[in-house]
């Protein structure tokens, strides 16, 4: 069989090193003017690891903003880990990378989005056509336009 160069992947591990990079300076150096974070991630991945009434709350997916108040913002290789506070509750979280569905700077109107595919687990990066005619899986998730973030 022949050897081929599996961009998608290279791509998807290249856009979470973007992610972890961000937030490594970010935990390093806080956040710089506007930026701040909304992260979808997949609650039922391994490794997630939140409380079980978030956990009860948010049962496939959940979207976490990285703004005003964190702490203890601790960068990995495979994941990172933020105290965030939920109606004055502090609530530690651990996300690992491969677990991330969006990340949403709207302050620069930046933003990836992954999907994963049903049939082989993989994912890909949104916008790229790996030439399958297969209609995309459904998700529970809302498709985030930008246009909700801007500032008017």
């Amino acid at each position: 069989m022949a050897r081929s160069i599996d961009y998608g992947n290279l791509m998807h591990r290249a856009m979470r090193g973007l992610i972890q990079t961000v937030l490594r300076d970010v935990a390093k150096n806080g956040l710089p003017g506007a930026h701040h974070f909304f992260i979808t991630f997949d609650t039922n991945h391994p490794g997630v690891a939140i409380a079980d009434w978030l956990k009860s709350r948010y049962p496939s997916e959940m979207t976490v903003v990285i703004q005003h108040w964190y702490e203890n913002l601790i960068i990995e290789e495979d994941q990172f880990s933020v105290t965030l506070n939920f109606g004055n509750q502090p609530e530690p979280l651990v996300i690992p990378f491969d677990a991330v569905r969006t990340f949403v700077d709207p302050s620069v109107e930046f933003g990836l989005r992954f999907e994963t595919h049903s049939d082989d687990d993989s994912d890909e990066i949104s916008g790229e056509d790996d030439g399958d005619d297969d209609p995309p899986p459904t998700h529970d998730a809302q498709v985030v336009s930008l246009d909700k973030f801007r500032k008017h």
